[in-house]
């Protein structure tokens, strides 16, 4: 049996029982067991560690450990290593209208089951956004984040600062429905469609080229600039 000792930076403790947060944690294993693996024994996705030293060396998920060795573990460092392209689990509807609010690319459904992420991601790669660790942890999902808060204005503004997503922000172009991608449309082209106070009160609209659902900034929109106002303080 051998034994490796870990270090966490503080923003990872939250994955951690409180016995082992703010002290170095000796874990043993047998044979030569990899960083990920160990790192996941303790309740850490692979996807929230960034750098990692072992004896003060950077390496990185794929090394194997030896007895005695010192391991100390850091965050992921905020940003977005692809484009910001998102998948959704389960439970985390309103947070997919937001984002989708916020003009990012965003696939959800209520009834997903692990499985049917698995396999949008092994042939579509996007940001796996979760509360379920065990699903983070799967070797399919390149990039992810376990949400922290159960409430999902606070999600939204947790995944802006981790993909430091501020300037990327595009209010108004992607359908809350469907994810669709909208355009400017003509009023004269949706006029049949609008109750007699839109058409008399508004005048710019966009259509969702995937769904057909009209869109025109009403109090609805003055209420999600509201909220994206203040997510990005």
């Amino acid at each position: 049996m051998s034994t490796a000792y870990f270090d966490l930076q503080p923003e990872l403790h939250c994955f951690l029982p409180r016995d082992k947060r703010n002290v170095t944690i000796a874990l043993a294993f047998k044979g030569r067991q990899s960083l990920k693996h160990l790192i996941e024994s303790l309740g850490v996705p692979h996807v929230e560690v960034g750098a990692v030293t072992v004896n003060g060396e950077a390496v990185s998920l794929a090394y194997r450990l030896h007895d005695g060795d010192r391991v100390e573990v850091r965050p992921a460092a905020p940003g977005c290593p692809i484009k910001p392209r998102f998948l959704l689990d389960n439970h985390l509807g309103r947070l997919a209208a937001y984002l989708r609010m916020s003009g990012f690319d965003c696939l959800y459904r209520n009834d997903y089951e692990d499985v049917e992420l698995v396999q949008t991601l092994a042939a579509d790669p996007r940001i796996l956004l979760s509360r379920d660790r065990r699903l983070l942890m799967r070797k399919v999902v390149l990039y992810g984040y376990c949400l922290r808060s159960l409430e999902p204005t606070e999600q939204l503004r947790e995944v802006v600062r981790r993909f430091d997503l501020v300037d990327k922000i595009r209010p108004f172009h992607r359908c809350l429905r469907c994810n669709g991608p909208l355009e400017t449309v003509n009023k004269e082209a949706i006029a049949d469609r609008l109750e007699p106070l839109t058409k008399l009160y508004f005048d710019e609209f966009r259509l969702c080229t995937a769904c057909n659902q009209v869109y025109w900034k009403g109090s609805h929109y003055e209420r999600m600039q509201a909220l994206l106002a203040n997510v990005v303080q």
